[in-house]
């Protein structure tokens, strides 16, 4: 009885927060041309936030365009909700390396990200550093790379190839967001799981898990804006988007946890020997416990553990790639002349091989792809504008001073606006908006620049800067640069592009294209 009455207790603020913002709604047409939102003295920002979620990084980019790079946001003022926002790259380098011991992720991102579970995205502390030193043991496998390589060439090979000519050969145009996703989860299952889904054939199959794998992704982004108090309240009454939530969890558990029992079936049964082994996360992890070295980098023998290291890998190397493979085929088909140079280059610095295999599709090794300066530069810009994780989450241990000036209180969230950071003049320059792969090639040598992470925030910043990174820039360029060589990808009209709400950056309404033969 008295659990159900301090239930109901957590959600009066809610119901509170509800009854506020439908008497402020009239207010908001008053102030559509707003930058920075109204703070009304009940309900703070609110009602200007969720007029704008729709369009929230565009409207967070302008904000903060309009405060210099960082603002507060003020909340209803029962539900503790107040919170930092900054694009500001010496805030960002104090959070995110010098003051990195203050600022963790927090108990309030443990409670939003809590279908993630104890992974190393969800893990703070000691328990991240045992996560974060496990996968650097098996990405730092001299081998690992070599099967990462192995696995991305025989999806484009006999995945990505012989769908990209069947749409041409039915002549119908194909989004290919949705080709990139089905490519790279195919491809993060195989590396994470040692199985193959499959998504990416000709039938373009419905796929439960990987739409339930969406699904949570697109309804932990809506948690970082809502007031704990209110996602609670629809998770106890299991309405919307907390509803929605739990029933993708299951589908994606129940593919998991499958996976799991199959693998440990394989090995016991000695269904898969050392010598043929793949070099699979689950494999692996699997074949360490069984060795009884579960304490080496916080292996624990459960298959909670196994499901919860297998979901972050999934999220880390597999949405974020697609989601990059998209905006770069969007921004390259939309400006010739960046294609053209790479296309150039290509010709250039491999055209010994390309002449040689000119009656066949050209495919690429990563020491291939690495030659291509120009085309590695306009990969770079891609996730200068478009950072397939927009949004970093922190929380302030104890009071701190920001280098920008601005007091943060002691367990206080700070929002880092990766989004927002590429379309900074102070960081970028006047042409910030624009796509112009030369700003990442030096004048003197031709080389790539190198910039501090701080301000060029795609793979986070400080210690922890992602570990994945060489993993997906090989999955990037192997696709992309086969794509380019052997197909012409024209962007239909149409649709709009704007980015999606979900903590992966994709683009709301896919990508429709028209593919032909070079």
């Amino acid at each position: 009885m008295a659990l159900m009455l301090i239930g109901h207790i957590e959600i009066l603020p809610a119901l509170f927060c509800f009854l506020f913002l439908l008497l402020t709604l009239r207010y908001w047409t008053n102030h559509r041309n707003a930058v920075v939102p109204t703070n009304w003295s009940l309900v703070g920002m609110m009602p200007g936030l969720l007029k704008n979620v729709p369009r929230i990084h565009d409207f967070a980019t302008e904000a903060l365009k309009s405060c210099k790079g960082t603002m507060e946001f003020k909340g209803p003022w029962f539900a503790n909700h107040d919170f930092w926002v900054t694009s500001d790259p010496i805030n960002v380098r104090h959070i995110l390396n010098t003051g990195f011991a203050n600022y963790p992720k927090g108990p309030e991102f443990k409670k939003m990200f809590e279908p993630f579970g104890d992974g190393i995205i969800n893990s703070d502390s000691d328990l991240w550093r045992n996560r974060r030193r496990m996968y650097h043991m098996l990405i730092g496998q001299s081998k690992y790379e070599a099967f990462i390589e192995k696995t991305i060439l025989g999806k484009v090979v006999d995945g990505l190839i012989p769908l990209l000519d069947h749409v041409i050969q039915s002549g119908i145009q194909v989004d290919l967001q949705d080709v990139f996703q089905r490519l790279t989860f195919d491809n993060i299952c195989l590396l994470v799981l040692g199985f193959d889904p499959r998504c990416l054939s000709t039938e373009f199959p419905k796929v439960a898990c990987k739409k339930a794998f969406d699904d949570v992704e697109e309804i932990i982004f809506h948690r970082h804006f809502k007031p704990e108090s209110w996602w609670k309240l629809q998770r106890w009454l299991q309405i919307g988007g907390e509803k929605k939530l739990n029933e993708s969890l299951k589908v994606f558990d129940d593919f998991i946890y499958k996976c799991i029992a199959s693998k440990r079936h394989q090995l016991c049964k000695f269904e898969i020997k050392d010598e043929d082994m793949n070099f699979d996360m689950l494999t692996t992890y699997i074949k360490k416990q069984e060795e009884k070295q579960e304490h080496i980098g916080g292996f624990s023998n459960s298959d909670k553990f196994l499901r919860d290291t297998a979901l972050n890998l999934m999220v880390a190397g597999g949405d974020t790639i697609s989601a990059g493979l998209t905006w770069f085929f969007w921004l390259v088909s939309t400006h010739p002349h960046v294609e053209a140079k790479i296309l150039e280059e290509m010709e250039e610095k491999l055209g010994a091989k390309l002449h040689h295999e000119k009656k066949c599709r050209a495919f690429f090794s990563v020491k291939e792809v690495n030659k291509l300066v120009y085309f590695q530069a306009a990969l770079c810009e891609t996730l200068r504008l478009y950072p397939p994780i927009p949004i970093n989450h922190r929380a302030s241990s104890q009071v701190d001073t920001l280098p920008s000036g601005h007091h943060v209180k002691a367990n206080q969230k700070v929002l880092l606006f990766f989004f927002a950071m590429g379309r900074m003049e102070e960081i970028w320059g006047k042409d910030c908006l624009e796509f112009k792969p030369e700003r990442w090639i030096s004048s003197d040598g031709g080389g790539l620049v190198s910039v501090p992470t701080y301000k060029f925030t795609a793979y986070n910043a400080g210690p922890q800067t992602c570990l994945g990174k060489n993993m997906s820039l090989i999955v990037m360029k192997v696709v992309a640069a086969t794509m380019l060589w052997n197909y012409r990808v024209e962007v239909a009209g149409g649709l709009p592009i704007s980015p999606s709400l979900s903590i992966v950056l994709y683009m709301k309404h896919g990508l429709k294209v028209s593919v032909s033969h070079r």
